[in-house]
């Protein structure tokens, strides 16, 4: 019996050590802009091609590890909150062309490794925080529960239900360095 208490709390031991490790990955990754990506990868809006993502001041950004891309954010940059992509669009266009942005919208984040698609909204938080002129970080995400899921749980709250789509906000209190 003792013998298999050993074993167990050996085995035990090496599991959570090796969790450990799988996850300080996450760490070293960078938040980096994107000039290309497979669009047909996105589970939130495949039909949006990369003209759409990087017109009007509109980018993609990505989490970068080592060489590889763990995950995606595409953020449009307006002076108000979408309800929908056409607005979204338009509201972009509206405001890039009026040089007067002050809110980031979040409209299609995915991730390609576990673990990457929390860390790019904090990355994408600290970036926008950097920002003087960006006042507000928005979403405009899907309908489903795995959305509202994804952003109740990185500390994002609900502003908005919409026909097509719902709004959360991220907090941008950004403290002051003495």
């Amino acid at each position: 019996m003792l013998l298999l208490k050993t074993l167990f709390l050996h085995c035990k031991d090496k599991f959570k050590w090796s969790r450990k490790k799988d996850f300080n990955w996450v760490k070293r990754t960078k938040f980096v802009e994107l000039d290309d990506i497979d669009v047909t990868e996105d589970p939130v809006r495949p039909e949006l091609d990369m003209d759409f993502r990087t017109s009007y001041g509109r980018r993609v950004y990505g989490l970068k590890f080592k060489d590889e891309v763990a995950a995606i954010i595409c953020i449009a940059y307006t002076n108000d909150i979408p309800f929908s992509v056409k607005e979204l669009d338009l509201m972009s266009q509206n405001a890039h062309l009026k040089e007067d942005t002050n809110t980031a919208i979040a409209y299609t984040v995915w991730s390609r490794k576990k673990g990457a698609g929390r860390e790019i909204m904090q990355k994408a938080l600290e970036f926008i925080r950097g920002n003087p002129d960006i006042k507000r970080l928005v979403t405009l995400s899907p309908l489903t529960p795995r959305a509202t899921h994804y952003h109740i749980r990185n500390g994002a709250k609900l502003i908005s239900i919409n026909p097509t789509a719902q709004n959360f906000e991220y907090d941008l209190e950004r403290k002051e360095k003495c």
